[in-house]
C-alpha cells in the first residue's frame, strides 16, 4: 500500500525521525522515496544523510510531487508552514498532521478545497516503535486515505481510529499517558530502593513490570481486573498492597489526570486553532 507512494515531512524533529525509521526499517517505504525539510537546514541534512533520505532546501520543494505529506510541526508553527505551502501541495495527497489541537477544519482552510486531510495523535513510544496513535479523518478523507494514514502510524506502535471529536481525550490518555507512567516507574523505583534494592535494580525491574504487564494484557485481551485477580492471593503481598493503593487514591488521582489533561488539550488546541485563523 505504501511502497510506491512518495512521502514528504516537513519538520524533521524526534516524531518524524520516529515516523522515518519505521517506515523504512519495516520495508513499507524505500529511503529514496522520502524527502523531508525543516528549519535548522544542517539537521536536516545531517538526518538524510544518517537515514538515507532526501533534505529538501525549503518547504515548497519536499512537498512538491508528494503522495503524502506529513506535517510533523509544533501547532503554533502550522500556521505560517500551510501559508506558505497549502496551495504547493498536490491537489490529489494525502495531508497527515500530527500538530496537537489543529483541527482538520482549521487546516483545510488553508489547503485547496477538497484535499483529503487525516489528523493524528501519537505519543513518544514511536521512538522505540510502540506508540499508542489515534487518528480521525478530516471532511474529504475516505476509508483508503484512513487505512494508508493506519498503515503508516501502525509501523511505530498500534493504531486506533476515532471520530475527531475524541482527539483532546485521546491526548489526555495516550499522548500525555507518558508521562504519568515515568512517574509511576519513578515511584516504583523509589519504593524498590526504600525497602534495600540499589537503584538501578529497582529501576530495571520497575520498568520491566510495567512493560511485561502491558504487554500480558495486549496479548491475551483479558480485562485488567480479571489479570489484577490472577496475581492477588487471598491474605497475600498484591492485596495489602492494593489496598495501600486504593486507600491512597491511586485510581482517582490517575482518572482527574487524564480528565485534567484533556480539558487543557482543549485549551490549547482552542488557542492554537484562534492563531491559525488569524
Amino acid at each position: 500500500m505504501l511502497t510506491d507512494r512518495r512521502f514528504a515531512f516537513v519538520g524533521a524533529g524526534n516524531m518524524a525521525e520516529a515516523l522515518i525509521r519505521g517506515l523504512i526499517a519495516s520495508g513499507a517505504v524505500p529511503a529514496g522515496h522520502i524527502t523531508a525539510s525543516g528549519r535548522r537546514r544542517d539537521r536536516i541534512e545531517r538526518t538524510a544523510e544518517r537515514l538515507g533520505i532526501t533534505a529538501a532546501p525549503d518547504n515548497a520543494r519536499c512537498v512538491a510531487g508528494a503522495d503524502v505529506v506529513m506535517l510533523c510541526v509544533k501547532p503554533q508553527v502550522l500556521r505560517p508552514v500551510l501559508e506558505q505551502v497549502g496551495r504547493d501541495i498536490p491537489r490529489d495527497a494525502l495531508v497527515i498532521s500530527v500538530a496537537a489541537g489543529i483541527g482538520t477544519g482549521a487546516m483545510e482552510a488553508q489547503l485547496a478545497p477538497g484535499q483529503r486531510v487525516v489528523r493524528a495523535m501519537p505519543n513518544t513510544g514511536a521512538i522505540v516503535r510502540q506508540s499508542a496513535t489515534a487518528i480521525a479523518a478530516g471532511a474529504s478523507a475516505t476509508e483508503d486515505d484512513l487505512a494508508v494514514a493506519k498503515d503508516i502510524f501502525d509501523r511505530v506502535g498500534r493504531t486506533v481510529v476515532v471520530d475527531e471529536v475524541h482527539l483532546d481525550a485521546v491526548t489526555g490518555l495516550s499522548g500525555s499517558g507518558p508521562a504519568y507512567i515515568f512517574l509511576i516507574i519513578d515511584a516504583l523505583a523509589d519504593a524498590g530502593v526504600k525497602v534495600g534494592l540499589s537503584r538501578d535494580v529497582a529501576l530495571e525491574l520497575a520498568a520491566q513490570t510495567v512493560m511485561g504487564s502491558a504487554q500480558l494484557l495486549l496479548q491475551t485481551g483479558e480485562h485488567p481486573g480479571k489479570l489484577k485477580d490472577q496475581v492477588t492471593s487471598p491474605g497475600g503481598t498484591a492485596i495489602a498492597g492494593l489496598h495501600t493503593l486504593e486507600a491512597g487514591g491511586l485510581r482517582t488521582t490517575l482518572i482527574t489526570a487524564v480528565e485534567t489533561a484533556t480539558r487543557r488539550s482543549k485549551e490549547l488546541g482552542e488557542a492554537a486553532a484562534a492563531y491559525t485563523h488569524k
